[in-house]
C-alpha cells in the first residue's frame, strides 16, 4: 500500500482542456549544417560569408551573395541583364519550367556577367548560379560568358569565370552542347593573345560546364569540400566495375591529382584573386599585357 501511495509517475500530465503549443520559431531563424549537423542561428552563418563555424563546410551562394562578398562594394556593372532563354525546341513543359524559375530566384537564367573592381584593380565576372536550373547551361548561359571573355578581350582586362553547374541543360539539346566549343574557342583566342583568365569552381561543379571552360583556366582555384568532376560517381563506377574512394571528385582529391592549382577558403579567396591580378599587371597599368 505504501510503495503506490510514494511511487513516482514517469511522466507529465496535462489537466484536461489544456494543450501544448509549439514554440512559434520564424522559418529560416536557424540553419542546419549538412556536413556536421549542427543547428545554427542563419545571421550568424551569413556573417561567416555562409561557412559552418563549426567544421567549415562552404554553403552554396546564389550569383549576387557571390557577387556582394567578391567584388569591391559588391559593385558590378552587369552585361546583358535582359537576356534570357527562350523554347527553342519546343520541349515539353519547358517554357512553364523557365518561368517558375525566373519567380523562384529572381533572375532570367543561371549566370550573371559584368566589370568590376576588386581590390581597386578592374576585371570581367562571369557567376554563375546553381539555384536557377541547377545551374545548367542552355543558350543564354554560354552566349553571356562568350559574350564576357570577348569583353575581357577587347578591353584587355582579366577574367574570372565563378562555376556551379550540373551540366548542359537537355531541354535545349545539342544548342546546349554547342556552348561548351563556343565558350572554349573565344577562351583559346583571348589567352592566346594574352588574356588572364582565373577559373574558380564551386560546388558542385560537372558535367559540360567541367568539360569545357571551368577547367580552362590560367588558375584553376576550388573552395574547400567542392564537387567537381564530369560524370556521376554510380555511373563512372559501372563503367570501371571499380569502388570509387571516397573522397573521389572532391576539391582536394583533384587538387592532390593535379586538375587543380589550389583549395582556397571562402574569407581568403578575395584577396587571392587581388593578388594574382595585381602580379600579372602592367607597372602603372591593370590591363593584362600593357
Amino acid at each position: 500500500m505504501f510503495k503506490d501511495l510514494f511511487h513516482k509517475k514517469k511522466y507529465a500530465t496535462i489537466p484536461s482542456g489544456q494543450t501544448r503549443t509549439k514554440p512559434d520559431i520564424p522559418e529560416g531563424l536557424m540553419s542546419k549544417c549538412p556536413q556536421c549537423g549542427n543547428i545554427q542561428f542563419s545571421k550568424e552563418i551569413e556573417k561567416n560569408l555562409k561557412v559552418c563555424p563549426s567544421c567549415g563546410y562552404h554553403f552554396r551562394l546564389n550569383a549576387w551573395e557571390r557577387i556582394a562578398m567578391t567584388l569591391d562594394d559588391g559593385r558590378l556593372n552587369e552585361f546583358d541583364a535582359e537576356m534570357e532563354s527562350e523554347d527553342p525546341l519546343g520541349f515539353p513543359d519547358y517554357a512553364a519550367k523557365l518561368e517558375a524559375q525566373k519567380k523562384k530566384t529572381g533572375m532570367l537564367d543561371g549566370v550573371v556577367t559584368g566589370e568590376g573592381l576588386i581590390g581597386g584593380l578592374p576585371v570581367v565576372v562571369a557567376v554563375m548560379s546553381f539555384d536557377f536550373f541547377a545551374g545548367s547551361m542552355g543558350s543564354v548561359v554560354g552566349e553571356k560568358i562568350t559574350r564576357a571573355i570577348e569583353y575581357a578581350h577587347s578591353k584587355r582586362l582579366p577574367l574570372i569565370i565563378f562555376s556551379t553547374s550540373s551540366g548542359a541543360r537537355m531541354q535545349e539539346s545539342i544548342i546546349s552542347l554547342m556552348q561548351m566549343a563556343k565558350t572554349s574557342a573565344a577562351l583559346a583566342k583571348f589567352q592566346g593573345d594574352g588574356g588572364l583568365y582565373i577559373s574558380v569552381v564551386t560546388d558542385p561543379t560537372t558535367g559540360g560546364v567541367s568539360a569545357s571552360f571551368a577547367t580552362l583556366g590560367d588558375f584553376n582555384l576550388a573552395e574547400p569540400g567542392a564537387l567537381v568532376g564530369f560524370a556521376g560517381r554510380v555511373v563512372i563506377e559501372q563503367t570501371i566495375r571499380q569502388k570509387l574512394p571516397d573522397n573521389f571528385q572532391t576539391a582536394e582529391f583533384n587538387l592532390q591529382h593535379g586538375q587543380l592549382d589550389k583549395v582556397v577558403h571562402r574569407k581568403d579567396l578575395k584577396s587571392l584573386l587581388a593578388r594574382l591580378v595585381d602580379m600579372h599587371s602592367v607597372k602603372g597599368d591593370t590591363t593584362y599585357g600593357g
